[in-house]
């Protein structure tokens, strides 16, 4: 065999391996964008998805969109820790994330290096979410009573007198 009929040969055989490659990654990739991948809750934030009883800890958990998990992670703070605990390292967070305060006159001295603190307006937005999350599962009252069934009626035959 000739070497150069062998290297279009060698050339046809890879290009249709990468053919049927690309094809088949193309319909792979068509097949996702069509279906969710298993257990992903799409554009819902985790655990919201997952929060479909009509329980009162679900209904804040849509409404919030958070979880009481996520909330007391962003807080940095344990779920029996006190509120007064939780309101500080919220103030904490938010004061951290806050931009600086604008100066209250012109500077006529050179101006000092910043000293790289950065603010972030969604940091503080889940800061913010996080504490709301956490005083709405607290304003939840504790017990919701049900009330009890009536009695069973008493069996037939029985009449209470002998």
């Amino acid at each position: 065999m000739s070497s150069p009929r062998a290297i279009i040969q060698i050339l046809i055989s890879g290009t249709r391996i990468l053919g049927k490659a690309f094809y088949e990654a193309g319909r792979q990739a068509a097949k996702n964008a069509r279906s969710p991948a298993a257990g992903s809750v799409g554009n819902d934030v985790a655990g919201v998805g997952n929060a479909s009883s009509g329980s009162i800890t679900d209904q804040l958990t849509r409404q919030h969109r958070m979880t009481l998990d996520e909330a007391h992670l962003i807080l940095n703070a344990k779920r029996e820790e006190e509120m007064g605990n939780i309101l500080k390292q919220y103030e904490h967070l938010f004061k951290a994330n806050s931009p600086p305060p604008p100066p209250s006159k012109p500077a006529t001295a050179p101006k000092a290096r910043s000293t790289g603190q950065f603010y972030s307006h969604y940091l503080q937005s889940k800061v913010v979410r996080a504490r709301e999350r956490i005083e709405a599962e607290r304003k939840m009252p504790v017990e919701v009573e049900v009330e009890a069934p009536p009695p069973p009626p008493p069996p037939p035959g029985s009449g209470g007198t002998h």
